[in-house]
C-alpha cells in the first residue's frame, strides 16, 4: 500500500463534467483526467454506484486503459450496506489512487450509499492529499456540498423547482449542475441559489468540464460552456413567501458564461479572460473537436 505524506500536499484537481462527454473521437475531457491522474503512472479508481448498469464501471475502465492509464480498478459499491461493510481491499485501493472517477446515473444513489461512511471520509482525505477527483453527470452533481438532488427543466426560477441534499463535499463553495443547456437547467440552478445565495452556481454543458484547481481557479475544457451564477450580492428574493410553482424574484444576480480557455477565480468571484489564447485559436480548436 502506498503511503502518502501530507506535509506539503495540496488538494487535487476537481473535474465537474457535464455528461455525454466524447468517448469515441478525441476524448478530450477523459484524456485530460487520465493525464492529471498521472498518465502511464496513474492509479485510477472508478465508482459506478450512480448507474443502474453494473457494467458501466468496466466500460470506463476500458476507456481509461485505452488512454494509456497505468492501472484502473472499479470500486464495487451498489448499496449502503456495501459501503459500510467495505473491507481493507477497498480502503487500500483508495489509498493507492491518484485519480477517482464517478460515473453518471442518479446522484442520490451515490450520496445515500456513501454519505457519512468511512469511505466518504477517506475520499475527502485523499483529495486533500492530492488525489484528482472527477465526476460526470450525476457524478458531477455529487461533488457539491449543497447538492442538487433532482428538479425540473425551465429557464425561470420557481418555488420548489429543485430539491437539495448533501453531497460529498469536494467543492463546498459550489453548487454544480450538469447537462446544463441541453436540459434547460438555468431555472433550477438559480432556484437552488435562492434557498442559500452563499455558494456559487456552476452549470456545466455536455462534453464540457469545469476544472477547479487547488487555488480555487476554475477553467473550462471541452466543446461547450460553463455558466457561473454569483448570488452573493442578492438584494431581494421572495422565494420564502410565494407558493409552489410561482416564479421567484431575484434581484442582484451576476452571471458569467465561460467557454474553453476562460477562467473564474471562485475565491475572488471574478471571471478572467483566456491567457495567451486568441478567439481565432479557440474557434479552430472547437471546430477540430466537432469534426
Amino acid at each position: 500500500m502506498t503511503t502518502v505524506s501530507t506535509a506539503a500536499s495540496r488538494p487535487g484537481l476537481v473535474m465537474a463534467i457535464g455528461g455525454a462527454e466524447d468517448k469515441v473521437r478525441q476524448k478530450l475531457v477523459l484524456r485530460r483526467f487520465v493525464a492529471e491522474a498521472g498518465g502511464p503512472d496513474a492509479s485510477i479508481v472508478v465508482l459506478a454506484t450512480a448507474s443502474e448498469h453494473p457494467e458501466t464501471g468496466e466500460r470506463y475502465a476500458d476507456l481509461f486503459y485505452g488512454l494509456d492509464a497505468g492501472r484502473v480498478e472499479v470500486l464495487r459499491i451498489r448499496t449502503r450496506e456495501d459501503a459500510l461493510e467495505a473491507g481493507p481491499d477497498a480502503f487500500d485501493m483508495l489509498m493507492d489512487a491518484s485519480g477517482f472517477f464517478m460515473t453518471g446515473g442518479s446522484q442520490l444513489r451515490i450520496s445515500s450509499a456513501l454519505g457519512g461512511t468511512p469511505l466518504a471520509a477517506l475520499l475527502r482525505r485523499r483529495h486533500a492529499e492530492g488525489m484528482v477527483v472527477a465526476g460526470t453527470s450525476a457524478g458531477a452533481a455529487v461533488l457539491s456540498q449543497h447538492m442538487i438532488s433532482m428538479g425540473e427543466s425551465g429557464g425561470t426560477p420557481r418555488r420548489r423547482l429543485v430539491q437539495m441534499a448533501q453531497g460529498l463535499g469536494f467543492t463546498p463553495d459550489l453548487v454544480v449542475d450538469q447537462h446544463f443547456r441541453r436540459r434547460d437547467r438555468m431555472g433550477r440552478l438559480v432556484t437552488a441559489l435562492s434557498y442559500n445565495p452563499e455558494p456559487l452556481g456552476v452549470g456545466v454543458d455536455e462534453d464540457t468540464a469545469a476544472l477547479v484547481a487547488a487555488d480555487g481557479v476554475l477553467t473550462v475544457l471541452g466543446a461547450g460552456g460553463v455558466t457561473v451564477v454569483d448570488a452573493s450580492g442578492l438584494r431581494f428574493t421572495d422565494s420564502h413567501a410565494i407558493h409552489r410553482g410561482q416564479p421567484i424574484a431575484m434581484l442582484g444576480l451576476r452571471v458569467d458564461f465561460l467557454t474553453r480557455g476562460c477562467r473564474y477565480d471562485t475565491r475572488r468571484r471574478v471571471a478572467l479572460a483566456p491567457q495567451g489564447v486568441t478567439a481565432e485559436q479557440t474557434a479552430a480548436d472547437l471546430l477540430a473537436i466537432e469534426r
